[in-house]
């Protein structure tokens, strides 16, 4: 049984930084991605950065790029997001999830909540 559990929300100033965690277990798959999604109150949920299975590749969303960044430690089975600069639109509820889609695929996707697996999310707030 596939289980994400996330990690590191909070409450943040804008401009300051947070530490998402995402502890993954059960998955056994070689490839595919692992990333980290968003959704705000009334929006559809987006891409924010993944990390190929290997590790090789990542993939930014174009609203993050040069403030988040996404790694992996397959040791401890653990996937982060370091989010710093951070701004007010960066508030939502965050999901770290795992499939078998090319990351940059699966954030093109208009439902990507259709695909792959879940956990429950970790809530950000950025007050200006």
């Amino acid at each position: 049984q596939v289980q994400l559990v996330e990690s590191g929300g909070g409450s943040v100033q804008a401009g300051g930084s947070l530490r998402l965690s995402c502890q993954a277990s059960g998955y056994t798959y070689r490839s595919g991605c692992m990333g980290w999604f968003r959704q705000a109150p009334g929006k559809g949920r987006e891409g924010v950065a993944g990390i190929r299975i290997d590790g090789l590749t990542t993939t930014h969303a174009d609203s993050v790029v040069g403030r988040f960044t996404i790694s992996q430690d397959n040791a401890k089975n653990t996937v982060s997001l370091l989010m710093n600069s951070l701004k007010p639109e960066d508030s939502a509820m965050y999901y770290c999830a795992a499939g078998g889609l090319y990351c940059g695929s699966w954030f093109m996707q208009p439902n990507p909540e259709r695909a792959g697996y879940w956990g429950q999310g970790t809530q950000v707030i950025v007050s200006s």
